[in-house]
């Protein structure tokens, strides 16, 4: 993505290597998986064990992390969609 005149910092650095809408859905949903994952899920559900190998975060600091992250890409999103727009993907890339 290049950055225009009008275009906010937060909002560049959020986007700078992705260069259509699609891509950035993709990595916000990416994002929102892994926030899922970051549940201390545990700590949730002591009674199974099996939880505990599997999801190996046992606090909520990597999940209290990804909430700002993620309202992040969607209001730079939100800001592009709003005000420039996304290019058009290549032919061979849809």
């Amino acid at each position: 993505m290049e950055r225009t005149n009008n275009m906010p910092l937060w909002v560049f650095l959020a986007f700078s290597s992705i260069t259509t809408r699609k891509g950035a859905l993709i990595l916000i949903y990416i994002c929102a998986a892994f926030t899922l994952y970051c549940l201390p899920w545990a700590q949730l559900f002591p009674q199974f064990s099996w939880i505990s190998s599997i999801f190996l975060i046992d606090d909520w600091s990597w999940f209290a992390m990804m909430i700002p992250i993620i309202a992040w890409y969607v209001l730079a999103l939100r800001w592009i969609d709003r005000n420039i727009a996304w290019k058009a993907a290549p032919e061979g890339e849809k």
